[in-house]
């Protein structure tokens, strides 16, 4: 399948259509699925490195796009680490930018990336799949959205030292021209800054999660901006003031809602609406449907933001500043540790 091909044509810009599994398409067996991820990133979160460990997180998209030539490419920024897609002829790319950016994030960031890189039919003779849709946050950034648990299954597998891409001998510095992570913080207009990720346990049955990532979304779109976490005012940059135009432009073109082999939320929550959908996701979880973790936390996080494969324009990706995606991935983890032990008893 040519390049061209491979990837949907059509963007929904209802972030509700791209929780129906039929709008994704399967990526072909020869496409490449790279995998970056901080080492102990929760500790070193802990010990005040948050930018740190989201701009070791974010350079992979910002080298890969260099050195590939495009940013018109799938990929998903996950605070600590990202994951994208490329077709076969980009495996120089893909591997030369891996390395690079690992040595980069040790020589000069001092801190562990662990990389890798496996074959969407490797991924997919496990049983898992790796599918795309498009959705238009605004009509000048469009963010990839993936499904069939294939990158969890290849995060999990990196994680376990399997497909690792080993550093070279002659690292060079990676091209990081476009990349910054640059912005203030912004506090919580309704309550409570929400980090939250919603897994589901079997990707057999798609549906099933998208009946219940529907019910989520139902309660937080009936607030304000559907709960997006940065107000329609100006904000101020750390280096210079930003105008009202060009700052709902900022805002309209960030990843707060995205799919990630589950959903992947930052939003702007009054406390209850929090408590609503937490009593749902328990129980859903009771039921061997999902796992999920959450984060409250004061403030959202422009984290870093790369170019789009637009002229002119660039993607924002935002993050909970208390500690956000990874200290909800904590929870996740945790509250599986605690189900085994229950059953165990």
């Amino acid at each position: 399948m040519s390049n061209s091909h491979a990837e949907p044509r059509r963007a929904y810009d209802e972030f509700s259509l791209v929780l129906d599994p039929d709008v994704y398409e399967p990526l072909p067996d020869d496409w490449l699925i790279g995998i970056t991820d901080v080492v102990s990133s929760t500790a070193a979160i802990r010990s005040g490195r948050y930018e740190d460990v989201n701009y070791a997180g974010a350079s992979i998209i910002a080298a890969l796009g260099n050195a590939w030539g495009s940013f018109d490419f799938p990929f998903v920024f996950r605070g600590d680490g990202a994951a994208f897609a490329l077709p076969a002829n980009g495996i120089m790319a893909a591997t030369s930018a891996l390395r690079d950016v690992a040595g980069f994030a040790k020589a000069e960031l001092h801190l562990d990336l662990r990389v890798g890189l496996v074959t969407v039919g490797e991924i997919r003779a496990t049983g898992r799949d790796v599918r795309i849709a498009r959705y238009a946050a605004s009509e000048s950034a469009t963010y990839a959205m993936f499904a069939g648990g294939g990158l969890k299954w290849a995060e999990q597998q990196i994680k376990n030292g399997r497909f690792l891409v080993k550093p070279g001998r002659y690292a060079m510095r990676p091209d990081l021209t476009g990349l910054s992570c640059d912005w203030a913080p912004f506090p919580s207009q309704r309550g409570e800054i929400l980090s939250l990720l919603v897994e589901p346990r079997d990707h057999t049955r798609p549906e099933v999660f998208a009946a219940l990532a529907r019910r989520v979304l139902a309660v937080f779109d009936a607030g304000p901006r559907r709960s997006h976490p940065l107000s329609g005012r100006t904000a101020m940059a750390r280096e210079k003031q930003v105008s009202a135009k060009r700052w709902s432009k900022v805002a309209s073109s960030s990843d707060f809602r995205k799919f990630d082999d589950g959903l992947r939320l930052t939003l702007d929550c009054a406390p209850e609406q929090i408590d609503s959908v937490e009593a749902m996701l328990v129980a859903a979880r009771a039921r061997g449907e999902i796992d999920f973790g959450l984060h409250r936390q004061s403030h959202a996080l422009m984290t870093c933001l790369v170019p789009s494969g637009r002229p002119d324009s660039h993607l924002h990706f935002l993050d909970g500043m208390g500690g956000g995606y990874a200290k909800a991935a904590e929870m996740m983890e945790e509250g599986a540790l605690e189900e085994v032990r229950q059953r165990a008893l």
